[in-house]
């Protein structure tokens, strides 16, 4: 066997185990018994450090090494920039830390879940303390000198750097609080669902909704949890969903969201599984997928008007009376503090407060136990209304339990991101509508598929988005298509 021969052979098996730590956490989040989170955090502890092992392991160095002598194609160049960027940062984390780190991550998910439940922020600020003060101590390690942000940035986002994104954000920012204001005030009383609507019935029609987006449920599940997320790749990529009795839109575009995720993993080109190029090349690419399915897609016209036809089969009269009502009471602007739920005006506003207080946080400008003050505070200005409580207000998400700081610049990375290819799509498909008004997502899965999804890692993120849309990434057509959509949903006068 070559030097790259069995450098992936072992790589392959490291993948491996880290889609079994996947599993895990999937486990936890859906059926494991609450009783049994003490011992899962030994489990995923311990699997942790023999990740951490495998991944420092000096071997790896000496391969490295004898590679570079070897001719590789682009596929095996790129399996070598992977696994080069990979083993770099793991060496400079020491193993406890990383053992450490998965422990207390897999208690705080527990302990933010109660705190959550019962709207107590002070029962959960000591273990943020402790969370930050381990990321705080990871991302030292890896910045080795250099920013401690962007060192934990690059895990989510490879060769992203705050300061750039913040400029981007800010150019982004002006023109969506216009569009917020504008539309807020001009708006009148949009539409809303009333009734009770079945979570069992909820649930078929959101299992119909994956597979209408080209979701493979061969090779997928669907299940509930407290806050949806998609976990695997290859042939074992699940999702989850969540239900409201008064709200069946939580469900169905929570799910299409995740089918968004869950059709990228599945669509990587077979031969790169379990390898470093198997699973999607960064969060804003893997942002911008479920967006497009969920938001470009999922909250067109066209497609809406399938959606209510679908929504009548199933509930009967649920207090809209046309297609066009219902595409309002979807696209609906509305005051609101959850940022899973909000609309695509308001979404990155809610975003980029987050991305301010993790920075504030990393950088110690910022206590965990002042950070439900700041949360208050920042939302009064940015929405100008106040927070109730702490479930609607910094509780709301799972990230920071589990120590994903540098994951929330992705969510409004991903946006710009779906702006573009959503652009570059309608460009390649200019009867697109016709076929959404069926029920038909298939074209647009297929582009995706294409420009997109099956090229896994093969390319940074940035060159992946630039040839998928034959333009730079940029704001612009987001900004474009938010206006457009936005402005004749809501004119002024």
């Amino acid at each position: 066997m070559s030097a790259y021969d069995e450098l992936m052979a072992f790589q392959r098996q490291t993948e491996a185990l880290g889609q079994v730590a996947g599993r895990l956490g999937w486990d936890q989040e859906t059926v494991m018994p609450r009783g049994a989170a003490a011992q899962r955090s030994e489990e995923v502890g311990a699997l942790h450090a023999v990740l951490h092992a495998r991944r420092t392991d000096p071997r790896v160095a000496a391969w490295l090494d004898a590679v570079e002598g070897e001719t590789l194609d682009q596929v095996g160049e790129a399996q070598v920039r992977h696994i080069r960027r990979g083993y770099d940062r793991a060496v400079r984390v020491p193993a406890d830390l990383a053992a450490a780190l998965a422990r207390r991550t897999a208690l705080s998910q527990g302990e933010w879940a109660a705190a959550r439940e019962a709207g107590d922020f002070a029962a959960f600020a000591p273990v943020l303390a402790e969370v930050v003060a381990l990321k705080r101590e990871e991302g030292a390690a890896l910045a080795d000198g250099g920013d401690i942000y962007d060192a934990l940035l690059d895990d989510y986002e490879p060769g992203a750097v705050a300061a750039d994104l913040e400029a981007m954000f800010s150019a982004l920012r002006p023109g969506l609080v216009d569009l917020r204001e504008a539309a807020l005030a001009h708006a009148s009383a949009a539409p809303t669902v009333t009734g009770v609507f079945d979570p069992q019935s909820q649930m078929k029609l959101a299992r119909q909704l994956a597979k209408v987006a080209g979701y493979d449920m061969t090779r997928g599940r669907l299940d509930k949890a407290v806050h949806p997320f998609s976990s695997g790749s290859g042939s074992d990529v699940r999702i989850t969903t969540r239900t409201s009795d008064t709200d069946p839109f939580n469900c169905l575009y929570s799910t299409l969201h995740e089918v968004g995720h869950a059709t990228y993993e599945q669509a990587i080109d077979p031969a790169y599984a379990l390898t470093p190029l198997g699973a999607g090349v960064s969060m804003g690419v893997h942002e911008s997928q479920s967006r497009i399915v969920e938001n470009q897609l999922g909250r067109s016209r066209a497609f809406t008007g399938w959606l209510y036809t679908q929504m009548q089969q199933v509930f009967g009269d649920f207090g809209i009376d046309s297609a066009d009502a219902f595409y309002a009471a979807v696209n609906a602007l509305h005051r609101g503090f959850i940022r899973t739920e909000a609309d695509e005006v308001q979404y990155n506003l809610h975003v980029l407060l987050r991305f301010d207080l993790e920075r504030a946080l990393v950088s110690g400008d910022l206590a965990a136990s002042d950070l439900e003050t700041a949360w208050n505070d920042r939302f009064k200005a940015d929405f100008g209304y106040d927070v109730p409580d702490a479930a609607q207000g910094c509780l709301q998400d799972v990230h920071w339990s589990v120590g994903l700081f540098g994951y929330f610049p992705t969510y409004s990375l991903g946006n710009v991101y779906s702006g573009c290819l959503h652009s570059a799509l309608r460009q390649a498909v200019p009867d697109l509508d016709d076929h959404l008004a069926v029920g038909d997502m298939s074209h647009a899965s297929a582009w995706l598929r294409e420009n997109v999804q099956q090229h896994g890692g093969l390319y940074t993120p940035r060159e992946l988005i630039t040839r998928a849309c034959g333009f730079e990434p940029t704001e612009a057509p987001l900004m474009a298509y938010l206006q457009e959509k936005f402005g004749a949903l809501y004119p002024e006068g």
